[in-house]
Protein backbone atom coordinates (compact mmCIF):
# COMPACT_ATOMS: atom_id res chain seq x y z
CA UNK A 1 0.00 0.00 0.00
CA UNK A 2 1.40 3.48 -0.98
CA UNK A 3 2.15 5.80 1.95
CA UNK A 4 0.12 8.24 2.72
CA UNK A 5 0.96 12.72 2.40
CA UNK A 6 -0.79 14.92 4.14
CA UNK A 7 -0.37 18.47 3.09
CA UNK A 8 0.82 20.39 5.72
CA UNK A 9 1.73 24.49 6.23
CA UNK A 10 5.07 25.11 5.54
CA UNK A 11 5.50 27.35 8.95
CA UNK A 12 4.26 24.64 10.92
CA UNK A 13 8.04 22.77 9.94
CA UNK A 14 10.30 21.86 12.95
CA UNK A 15 12.80 21.31 10.27
CA UNK A 16 16.31 23.02 10.69
CA UNK A 17 17.18 24.16 7.28
CA UNK A 18 20.42 23.79 7.05
CA UNK A 19 20.84 20.40 8.50
CA UNK A 20 17.53 19.68 6.11
CA UNK A 21 19.52 20.65 2.48
CA UNK A 22 23.52 20.88 3.67
CA UNK A 23 23.89 17.68 5.92
CA UNK A 24 20.76 15.28 4.66
CA UNK A 25 20.40 16.40 0.99
CA UNK A 26 17.40 16.59 -1.32
CA UNK A 27 16.23 15.36 -4.85
CA UNK A 28 15.51 17.72 -6.65
CA UNK A 29 13.32 16.55 -9.50
CA UNK A 30 11.41 18.57 -12.30
CA UNK A 31 9.26 17.18 -15.15
CA UNK A 32 6.66 14.77 -15.34
CA UNK A 33 5.37 11.90 -14.22
CA UNK A 34 6.03 10.78 -18.12
CA UNK A 35 9.32 12.13 -18.89
CA UNK A 36 11.69 13.49 -15.27
CA UNK A 37 14.67 13.36 -13.96
CA UNK A 38 16.21 13.65 -10.49
CA UNK A 39 19.66 14.87 -8.70
CA UNK A 40 20.72 14.92 -5.53
CA UNK A 41 21.47 18.52 -3.89
CA UNK A 42 23.11 19.79 -0.91
CA UNK A 43 22.80 23.67 -1.84
CA UNK A 44 20.01 25.62 -1.58
CA UNK A 45 17.39 27.62 0.76
CA UNK A 46 13.95 28.36 2.31
CA UNK A 47 12.81 31.27 3.02
CA UNK A 48 10.56 34.62 1.85
CA UNK A 49 10.72 36.18 -1.11
CA UNK A 50 8.51 38.62 -2.97
CA UNK A 51 5.93 37.94 -0.20
CA UNK A 52 6.29 33.99 -0.99
CA UNK A 53 7.11 31.28 0.41
CA UNK A 54 10.05 29.62 -1.84
CA UNK A 55 12.83 27.31 -2.07
CA UNK A 56 16.21 28.56 -4.09
CA UNK A 57 17.76 25.36 -5.51
CA UNK A 58 21.09 25.73 -8.03
CA UNK A 59 21.69 23.13 -11.32
CA UNK A 60 24.92 23.40 -13.21
CA UNK A 61 23.98 23.42 -17.22
CA UNK A 62 26.24 20.32 -17.31
CA UNK A 63 23.82 18.28 -15.72
CA UNK A 64 20.72 16.09 -17.26
CA UNK A 65 18.32 17.59 -14.54
CA UNK A 66 19.36 20.81 -16.16
CA UNK A 67 17.30 20.28 -19.20
CA UNK A 68 14.26 19.14 -17.33
CA UNK A 69 14.58 22.21 -14.89
CA UNK A 70 14.21 24.33 -18.07
CA UNK A 71 11.27 23.15 -19.60
CA UNK A 72 9.18 22.52 -16.50
CA UNK A 73 7.13 24.70 -14.93
CA UNK A 74 7.18 22.86 -11.52
CA UNK A 75 9.44 20.83 -9.26
CA UNK A 76 9.86 19.36 -6.25
CA UNK A 77 12.44 18.97 -3.39
CA UNK A 78 12.04 15.43 -1.44
CA UNK A 79 13.93 14.47 1.62
CA UNK A 80 14.36 11.71 2.72
CA UNK A 81 15.40 9.75 6.38
CA UNK A 82 18.81 8.41 6.74
CA UNK A 83 18.47 4.73 5.59
CA UNK A 84 18.06 6.68 1.54
CA UNK A 85 21.64 7.54 1.79
CA UNK A 86 22.61 4.86 -0.79
CA UNK A 87 19.73 6.01 -2.83
CA UNK A 88 20.80 9.98 -2.60
CA UNK A 89 24.28 9.04 -3.31
CA UNK A 90 23.62 7.19 -6.54
CA UNK A 91 21.23 9.86 -7.66
CA UNK A 92 23.74 12.44 -6.95
CA UNK A 93 26.92 10.45 -8.81
CA UNK A 94 24.72 8.73 -11.94
CA UNK A 95 23.33 10.83 -15.12
CA UNK A 96 19.92 9.97 -15.78
CA UNK A 97 21.69 10.18 -19.39
CA UNK A 98 23.04 6.54 -18.73
CA UNK A 99 20.99 5.16 -15.19
CA UNK A 100 18.06 4.68 -14.93
CA UNK A 101 17.58 6.19 -11.19
CA UNK A 102 14.39 5.09 -10.29
CA UNK A 103 15.41 1.28 -10.75
CA UNK A 104 18.36 1.12 -9.59
CA UNK A 105 17.55 2.90 -6.49
CA UNK A 106 14.05 1.27 -6.28
CA UNK A 107 12.48 4.62 -5.19
CA UNK A 108 8.50 4.88 -6.67
CA UNK A 109 7.35 7.93 -7.80
CA UNK A 110 4.44 9.41 -7.25
CA UNK A 111 2.56 12.16 -9.78
CA UNK A 112 2.26 15.67 -7.60
CA UNK A 113 -0.95 17.48 -6.72
CA UNK A 114 -0.06 19.91 -10.02
CA UNK A 115 2.01 17.29 -12.03
CA UNK A 116 5.11 17.05 -10.93
CA UNK A 117 7.16 14.10 -9.52
CA UNK A 118 7.93 13.45 -5.97
CA UNK A 119 9.06 10.09 -4.39
CA UNK A 120 7.09 7.48 -2.48
CA UNK A 121 9.84 6.90 0.21
CA UNK A 122 10.07 10.75 1.14
CA UNK A 123 9.06 12.24 4.45
CA UNK A 124 8.75 15.61 3.32
CA UNK A 125 8.39 16.79 -0.49
CA UNK A 126 7.90 20.78 -1.31
CA UNK A 127 6.70 21.14 -4.03
CA UNK A 128 7.58 24.48 -6.25
CA UNK A 129 6.42 26.50 -9.27
CA UNK A 130 9.00 28.17 -10.80
CA UNK A 131 9.06 32.02 -10.47
CA UNK A 132 12.76 32.80 -11.30
CA UNK A 133 16.04 32.08 -12.65
CA UNK A 134 19.37 33.62 -12.84
CA UNK A 135 22.58 32.22 -13.70
CA UNK A 136 25.53 33.05 -11.56
CA UNK A 137 28.06 35.68 -12.53
CA UNK A 138 31.52 35.29 -10.88
CA UNK A 139 32.10 38.64 -11.38
CA UNK A 140 29.49 39.12 -8.97
CA UNK A 141 31.61 36.96 -6.42
CA UNK A 142 32.77 39.41 -3.65
CA UNK A 143 35.00 36.59 -1.83
CA UNK A 144 37.25 34.92 -4.45
CA UNK A 145 37.51 31.53 -2.64
CA UNK A 146 34.35 30.85 -4.01
CA UNK A 147 35.20 30.41 -7.60
CA UNK A 148 37.11 27.50 -6.29
CA UNK A 149 34.12 25.51 -6.47
CA UNK A 150 34.12 25.73 -9.98
CA UNK A 151 37.23 24.69 -11.72
CA UNK A 152 35.75 23.51 -14.72
CA UNK A 153 33.67 27.07 -14.88
CA UNK A 154 30.30 25.02 -15.40
CA UNK A 155 28.63 28.08 -12.84
CA UNK A 156 25.02 27.40 -11.48
CA UNK A 157 21.74 28.98 -12.21
CA UNK A 158 19.92 29.34 -9.64
CA UNK A 159 16.02 28.74 -9.77
CA UNK A 160 13.57 30.17 -7.38
CA UNK A 161 9.91 28.28 -6.79
CA UNK A 162 7.39 29.70 -4.90
CA UNK A 163 6.22 26.50 -2.73
CA UNK A 164 2.84 25.52 -3.94
CA UNK A 165 2.54 22.31 -1.40
CA UNK A 166 4.02 20.88 1.68
CA UNK A 167 3.21 16.99 2.38
CA UNK A 168 4.28 15.18 4.75
CA UNK A 169 4.73 11.51 4.43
Amino acid sequence: MAKQFREVDPESLNENSFRLIGTEWMLITPGTPESFNTMTASWGSLGILWNKKVATCVIRPVRHTFGFMERSPVFTLSFFDREYRDALNLCGSKSGRDTDKVKATGLVPVASPSGGVYFEQARLVLECRKLYWHDLDPGHFLDPKIDGNYPKKDYHRMYVGEITACLAG
